[in-house]
């Protein structure tokens, strides 16, 4: 069937308003709740034609109370539409008469189209005539539409957690994310007879619960946030608070000569938390301030929502900022408050911080043994003896001019987990690593094993900086290539999207590392010195030495990194079919082979590499020769060939040896023209063996001598 607009409504566009009234609301999923609710009512409306997929004709609203949707544009009946309905072929509809058959009755009585005749057409679809039906089909009224779309909306909403409650009835059971005490439905000022978890549209919302208690009647959409604003004192919107909130910080921040530490993830929680925020200044004790600013922050923001100041050296001041809910004009009660209890918490991480320092590090070694990595592959000290092992092979493979010394990458690997035993870790995972520096340094460690404790676990995430030290790179890729091969070996692989155990992330780490520490490591020999350390004999469950699946693993991700990045497919793969090394030349051979790919002599070379490629794979192994004979080049252009050959190969091999990527595709180009003649004039797989072979020999001299850095067939086209 197919529609077509024939009228708009005679009604007046309004602006519509939806608003579900609620308890308070989750605060981390309350900014993907408002903004599903809003686009999952304006979608509906638009599917039924009752509003335009325009830009700017959405606004949407979310508070801790409430999730609603303003639509500027909503008409109160969609446009009637034409369209038309194919039947049945007319030889089965229309009688010797011309009059209407029972088949062609019951279709109609099917359809709802009645019998007038007078609708109906005969048109032929190329292989019979058939009978059309051509109408307009009246549009859904805004109500229909409205009450159709808002239950699908609140059906689809990405609900973290359903709630289930009783109605006012005290019979019927609902289920939502929190209750819901109101719906306001209003198109223009006039109520929209729409019903939704039990509960039927009306125009009464709610203001401030403290601030503006009681029933708060909206008097048109258009009203709706500046009623709430200046009546209600709410901020329904949730950008504008958010964006209220971190003007407020910012200005307090400046007023106190202090950067605030916002980070958006607690500014967002925040804001999910008020309705009219007010930044309020308190404060805590100096002798605090001996805890590590780190401790102190984060028990702050996790525990209590509150956000830091820092002077201007980047040092903790004991000033704090906190967003109330509340405005007054004599705060001291707020502020007093929250002083007391963040005062408790601070006690709390200066006991486990002293607690902490009463014991090193290695002598948390021993409870380690106790504590399971993992039920297939032993316990965490087991662990930390395979990463000083790992560790230490991957630094005897790094070149003695880098200068690391062996025993501070042996001593980080062993101390990298210590922390895990930690209270304060135990209290703020967050901060493991971290701790492990900080404790390291009040211990006297050596200044590269200290910082590579946390430094082990970098990059965290994408866009988080690697390892500053070499010492800290080797024990990362050891405690990232452990984690690989360790559960590769055990059969703990990534599939669809799951991936608990990070093994993209220690991938996309171990090719960061390599590339941007510019470590000459091949990567085939990493991935084996990392399953030296599982001894098979030593998993009675079973081990498999999975190197070909995690080199496969670690492949795809450099593949997609690198298109990422911009490069073409056929690039990306022209030089990972080779499987490289040498990841830390990847990005000079990426760069090389884009300059090559503009060189006018390119695709003639590439479609001859490809073409030579075909010839080598058609042909048996045993039917190339081992070498070229002279004497068997009986034409002109496959000698030319061969004397081409001979004058390119000690380019190439002397780019190659300088590590010039971009030099050695350059000496290609001399090879243009003999490629091309031999082609035209010369056939390859004549009769005579020897004199196949000999030209197979030329040709696959030719190709690895071409495809030294990537393989060049992969750049044709087609």
């Amino acid at each position: 069937m197919s529609a077509l607009p024939v009228n708009a409504a005679a009604s007046a566009v309004q602006p519509l308003l939806v608003e579900l009234l609620t308890e308070e609301l989750p605060p981390k999923a309350l900014r993907t709740l408002g903004e599903a609710f809003a686009a999952g009512v304006y979608q509906g409306l638009v599917l039924h034609d009752l509003a335009e997929d325009k830009p700017r004709n959405l606004h949407y609203f979310a508070s801790p109370r409430r999730l609603a949707v303003l639509i500027d544009a909503v008409r109160p009946v969609a446009p009637e539409r034409a369209f038309v309905q194919k039947l049945v072929p007319a030889s089965v509809g229309l009688d010797a008469q011309g009059g209407a058959t029972p088949a062609l009755r019951k279709k109609l009585d099917a359809l709802g189209l009645g019998h007038d005749l007078s609708h109906i057409a005969r048109e032929s679809d190329g292989k019979q005539d058939v009978l059309v039906y051509r109408g307009v089909r009246s549009g859904i009224g805004l109500a229909a539409g409205l009450q159709a779309t808002l239950l699908e909306a609140i059906e689809n909403l990405p609900i973290p957690k359903l709630m289930s409650y009783q109605l006012a009835d005290g019979a019927t059971t609902v289920q939502f994310v929190r209750p819901v005490h109101a719906l306001v439905a209003l198109h223009g000022a006039d109520i929209v007879p729409v019903k939704a978890l039990g509960i039927s549209a009306g125009r009464n919302s709610a203001g401030h619960r403290f601030h503006a208690p009681g029933p708060l009647a909206i008097t048109s959409a258009s009203t709706y946030e500046q009623q709430l604003y200046g009546e209600g004192k709410v901020i329904a919107s949730f950008e504008a608070r958010q964006a209220s909130i971190e003007q407020q910080l910012r200005a307090a921040g400046s007023r106190l000569g202090a950067e605030v530490v916002m980070p958006e993830a607690l500014v967002e929680e925040v804001n999910a938390l008020v309705e009219w925020p007010v930044v309020y200044e308190s404060g805590f004790e100096e002798t605090f301030l001996a805890v590590p600013q780190s401790c102190l922050i984060l028990t702050m923001q996790q525990n209590q929502k509150y956000f830091a100041l820092k002077d201007a050296q980047g040092q903790l001041r004991n000033r704090f900022l906190l967003v109330s809910n509340i405005e007054t004009a004599d705060p001291s009660a707020i502020v007093g408050g929250n002083a007391r209890v963040v005062r408790a918490r601070l006690a709390d991480a200066k006991f486990f911080f002293d607690q902490d320092r009463l014991h090193t590090l290695e002598s948390r070694l021993a409870g380690t043994a106790s504590v399971v990595y993992h039920n297939a592959l032993g316990s965490q000290r087991q662990r930390i003896d395979r990463l000083v092992t790992i560790a230490g092979r991957i630094a005897a493979e790094v070149p003695a001019s880098l200068g690391i010394p062996a025993d501070a990458v042996a001593r980080a690997a062993l101390l990298a987990k210590a922390d895990l035993g930690t209270l304060m870790v135990g209290e703020f995972p967050e901060l493991q690593g971290e701790m492990g520096t900080i404790y390291a340094r009040l211990e006297g460690a050596d200044e590269n094993v200290a910082a590579a404790i946390e430094d082990h676990y970098r990059p965290r995430f994408a866009g988080d900086a690697v390892p500053s030290g070499l010492v800290g790179a080797c024990v990362a890729l050891a405690d990232k290539m452990e984690t690989l091969a360790g559960l590769f070996g055990v059969g703990e692989r990534p599939s669809g999207d799951r991936d608990p155990y990070a093994l993209r992330r220690n991938a996309l780490g171990v090719l960061r590392i390599l590339e941007e520490k510019a470590l000459p490591i091949p990567l085939q020999g990493l991935i084996a010195l990392a399953f030296d350390a599982f001894p098979p004999e030593q998993f009675p469950k079973g081990f498999t030495r999975a190197e070909d699946a995690v080199e496969q693993f670690l492949f795809e991700r450099l593949r997609g990194t690198l298109v990422d990045q911009g490069y073409g497919a056929r690039e990306v793969d022209a030089v990972l079919s080779l499987r490289p090394g040498r990841i830390d030349r990847i990005g000079t051979r990426m760069a090389a082979v884009r300059a090559f790919m503009q060189l006018p002599e390119a695709a003639n070379l590439a479609a001859a590499n490809k073409r030579i490629a075909n010839l080598l794979k058609k042909s048996a192994p045993d039917a190339v020769a081992a070498a070229i004979d002279p004497a068997l080049l009986m034409e002109p252009a496959e000698k030319e060939l061969a004397a081409a050959y001979d004058q390119v190969a000690p380019r190439i091999r002397a780019a190659e040896e300088a590590g010039d990527d971009a030099g050695l595709l350059r000496a290609l180009t001399p090879l243009k023209q003999p490629v091309d003649r031999f082609f035209d004039d010369v056939m390859v797989l004549v009769e005579e063996p020897a004199l196949r072979a000999n030209r197979l020999a030329l040709l696959g001299q030719l190709r690895t001598l071409m495809n030294r850095i990537a393989d060049i067939s992969l750049l044709a086209a087609g």
